[in-house]
């Protein structure tokens, strides 16, 4: 048995926090989709969907569905179910219950849902930690498309969810919450078997590192 885990919701609500603590809990069994390593490439002015920044230059609008390649998304979605071992293939992403070729593979559809004024001090603390970036530009952005953005397709997607999060809370609560949706398809999966020569020998540990996620320059 395999299954579809939808996780939207907007810019640093919690999406990415609650995808890893799903992917650590079965390393083995669970594959990442990231939506934002699915944008269409920034140097391609005839795909996706463009914008003015608040600086002034024609960028790619990060906030648009309109600006994700949804083929390249449904073969990756196609990749990890065929992977060996996969039980559950969890797409994350602002888009995720927007995008029809997501929400209609999704055996479960969760939204994480966190106040606009969490959300954006969170994306500005990150922009400063991270990309070392001048809160002033992320503000002037925010007001100028990505509040309106967020209105427009993000929000609205809250309505498709199974499950909706407060991404206000700790890690292990989503996770919590989030495995009394799925924790039945995780609890089929099998312990491997052991290897039959020699009998006493003992299973190596596996280590996982979890994947630092960086928001496009220009997304809120």
């Amino acid at each position: 048995m395999t299954g579809v885990l939808a996780v939207a919701g907007g810019t640093a609500s919690g999406k990415s926090t609650l995808a890893e603590a799903l992917s650590l809990q079965c390393p083995e069994s669970i594959a990442l989709v990231h939506l934002d390593d699915y944008y269409v490439p920034a140097h391609d002015p005839l795909r996706g969907v463009w914008t003015v920044s608040a600086g002034g230059h024609a960028i790619l609008d990060w906030n648009h569905p309109g600006s994700i390649d949804e083929a390249a998304v449904s073969a990756a979605i196609d990749m990890a179910l065929a992977r060996p071992g996969v039980r559950l293939v969890v797409v994350e992403g602002l888009f995720a219950l927007t995008l029809p070729s997501v929400r209609e593979r999704a055996d479960w559809r969760v939204y994480v849902d966190a106040p606009d004024d969490v959300r954006l001090a969170r994306k500005i603390l990150r922009k400063i930690e991270v990309q070392r970036q001048d809160p002033r530009l992320s503000l002037l952005n925010y007001l100028q498309s990505g509040r309106d953005r967020h209105v427009a397709h993000v929000a609205p997607s809250r309505a498709a969810a199974d499950l909706v999060v407060d991404g206000t809370h700790e890690g292990p609560e989503m996770l919590a919450a989030v495995l009394g949706l799925i924790g039945p398809l995780l609890s089929a999966v099998p312990d491997p078997l052991p290897d039959p020569l020699p009998a006493a020998r003992p299973r190596r540990a596996r280590a996982v590192t979890p994947r630092t996620h960086q928001l496009p320059a220009a997304a809120v």
